[in-house]
């Protein structure tokens, strides 16, 4: 027997529209955090092993590197954290002004606004019919239209569907920083007690500080949906001992 595909059951029930609205939230939130740890992973590797390489053409120690790499690890941490933690307050700002921009528009010229929500859809290639058929059920839910004015006209994710959380990417900004960064500072740990040769800590440094690449190289590659993970990490190898070679070869200089 053929099926009514005019039937009135709904695709989806309520409980599951709540369901897929809080998974939807949780994702784009997992995202940023991604984000902000493979960010400032990328910039604590590149700063502290930049300064190690300077530092390692100089008549320093490795005690006095590590406390020099320790001190620039902590200060830049904290630089970074607060960067990521003002940079998403403000994009949070200003989504809820533009959402109450986007509100008193509705409630005060409405019709001008659907009509603009309407020529946006055919902008697209939307056809007339369907586009009126969607601004005039999205005008039955306001909440719901005033989320499409923002999305689809001035480009603003509504706050409650940003998924961003500003104080915790500054901490996880922090504690990213902090830990890729220490990664080229191991080796003068770990390597201390068995040998003072600066060139081994040195050659240490580098391999760990590849090794934390490698690992954001693919991460990166993941986050912008790319297959090629040799190219990404190929990629951010390159530009580090570019890098770390510009450093090295300055401190020697100077």
């Amino acid at each position: 027997m053929r099926e009514d595909t005019n039937s009135s059951t709904p695709l989806l029930e309520e409980s599951e529209v709540k369901d897929r609205k809080e998974v939807s939230g949780m994702e784009q939130w997992r995202g940023e955090i991604v984000k902000s740890i493979v960010y400032a992973g990328l910039e604590a590797i590149f700063t502290c092993f930049s300064l190690i390489a300077s530092i390692s053409a100089t008549n320093l120690s490795s005690v006095e590197v590590l406390a020099l790499g320790i001190a620039n690890l902590v200060a830049d941490g904290i630089s970074s954290s607060l960067g990521d933690f003002l940079s998403s307050s403000a994009k949070e700002d200003l989504a809820i002004e533009e959402m109450a921009v986007t509100q008193w528009e509705l409630n005060n010229h409405r019709k001008d606004q659907q009509e603009q929500l309407l020529q946006q859809y055919q902008s697209l290639g939307m056809d007339l019919n369907d586009a009126n058929t969607v601004v005039n059920i999205f005008a039955k839910y306001n909440d719901i239209l005033r989320d499409q004015k923002m999305t689809a006209q001035k480009g603003v994710m509504p706050p409650d569907q940003g998924g961003e959380k500003p104080w915790k990417n500054g901490v996880v900004s922090f504690l990213a920083f902090a830990g890729f960064g220490a990664a080229p500072l191991l080796s003068f740990v770990v390597l201390k007690p068995f040998t003072d040769n600066e060139l081994v800590m040195f050659i240490g440094a580098c391999f760990m500080s590849a090794i934390a690449l490698t690992f954001l190289g693919i991460a990166k590659a993941k986050i912008c949906g790319k297959r090629n993970y040799v190219g990404s990490v190929g990629f951010v190898l390159l530009n580090g001992a570019v890098a770390a070679s510009a450093a090295y070869f300055l401190g020697w200089m100077l």
